[in-house]
């Protein structure tokens, strides 16, 4: 774990409180004593760093090679815009008064 990702100098103004079972609250106190850290700014830094990691997975894209090979091809050779699209960029260009 990285040290930087501790944030024991940080101004903590926001609450979180949750229960925890004795087993695991005794698993957060071990690590955080082999760490040399509080309880609390261990199970900040971890907490933090899991909930960093996994709202960086769910904002990112992971494409199939065979799927990003597709996407790629479709930015190569967009296909010809129906008269539909037409018709809403027209609506669009009229509503908002744009000028070609």
């Amino acid at each position: 774990m990285a040290t930087s990702t501790i944030h024991s100098n940080a101004k903590r103004s926001a609450r979180l409180e949750f229960r925890a079972p004795p087993d695991i609250k005794a698993d957060i106190q071990r690590a955080a004593a082999l760490m040399g850290l509080e309880d609390t700014s261990y199970a900040l830094s971890v907490l933090g760093e899991h909930a960093r990691a996994t709202i960086e997975a769910h904002e990112r894209t992971s494409l199939s090679e065979a799927d990003s090979e597709a996407f790629l091809a479709a930015l190569d050779a967009p296909a010809k815009p129906t008269e539909s699209l037409r018709a809403l960029f027209e609506l669009h260009r009229d509503t908002r008064g744009d000028a070609d």
